[in-house]
């Protein structure tokens, strides 16, 4: 079982003020541990389970120092989640740096987040990047953080292979001169009509406000979802939006 202080840093990882002092943030879920395991990417700090959960994945375990591996009850399980229905397994992994390297973004798609605030989007989007392929999503200072616990849920697993950095669009825009920087506008080309290159960078704007102005002026080109007739939402959800202009960009490479 756990000790107060203990509980009380679990806890605590929940905010990002503390994530920070510590250099640590949660994962949570099975299905997350098991690839947490297969990946070993991050640096295991603690792994904290249910009595059968722990039982059931021993062999899974059996490459930690045992003393990382934690029993939990189910009381302090229900103190530690954010979820309505708690997972069996809480693990505590170390924050990593993820450098870039320019010749790899110089031949690929990447993505740019500006201002995302919701967790949930965020955590889709990096789930969207690895379905179509895209290791590398970076970050505006104003997005919402990577290691919050609820990014990490929504991203099912993807926070593991794709890359994050948060990285001001005018400096990607220097280090990148030959990259088209295309953000995801109402007004723009069509994306079923452009012809995209080998390399992108595709911007994507905060859920209500859209593209900052100062981002604005970074872009070399804008793209849009042109609406149907009788459509009548006024805007698309910004992981939608990802998800859509993602796939046409992969149907368009193929051709």
């Amino acid at each position: 079982m756990l000790s107060q202080k203990q509980l009380k840093y679990l806890k605590s990882l929940h905010r990002r003020k503390y994530r920070q002092k510590y250099g640590n943030f949660l994962a949570e879920g099975e299905k997350t541990a098991c690839e947490i395991f297969r990946q070993r990417y991050f640096e295991i700090e603690g792994v904290y389970g249910l009595a059968g959960w722990l039982e059931d994945n021993r062999p899974a375990l059996s490459f930690l120092n045992p003393g990382v591996v934690h029993e939990i009850s189910e009381r302090e399980l229900k103190a530690i989640s954010l979820l309505h229905t708690p997972n069996r397994v809480f693990i505590v992994l170390k924050q990593k740096a993820a450098p870039y390297d320019i010749s790899e973004l110089n031949h690929s798609i990447s993505l740019y987040l500006d201002e995302i605030r919701d967790p949930g989007n965020m955590g889709t989007i990096l789930r969207i990047a690895d379905w179509f392929g895209i290791r590398r999503v970076f970050c505006s200072g104003g997005c919402v953080e990577f290691y919050n616990p609820r990014v990490i849920q929504a991203s099912m697993g993807s926070f593991l292979r794709v890359r994050t950095a948060t990285v001001p669009l005018a400096r990607l825009k220097e280090q990148l001169p030959g990259v088209p920087i295309l953000g995801m506008v109402l007004d723009g080309i069509s994306v079923f009509e452009k012809k995209w290159p080998p390399a992108a960078l595709l911007v994507v704007g905060n859920e209500s406000q859209g593209i900052r102005p100062a981002s604005s002026r970074l872009l070399t080109g804008k793209i849009a979802i042109p609406r149907p007739p009788g459509g009548g939402a006024e805007s698309l959800n910004a992981a939608v939006a990802t998800g859509i202009v993602c796939a046409v960009v992969q149907q368009s490479r193929r051709l």
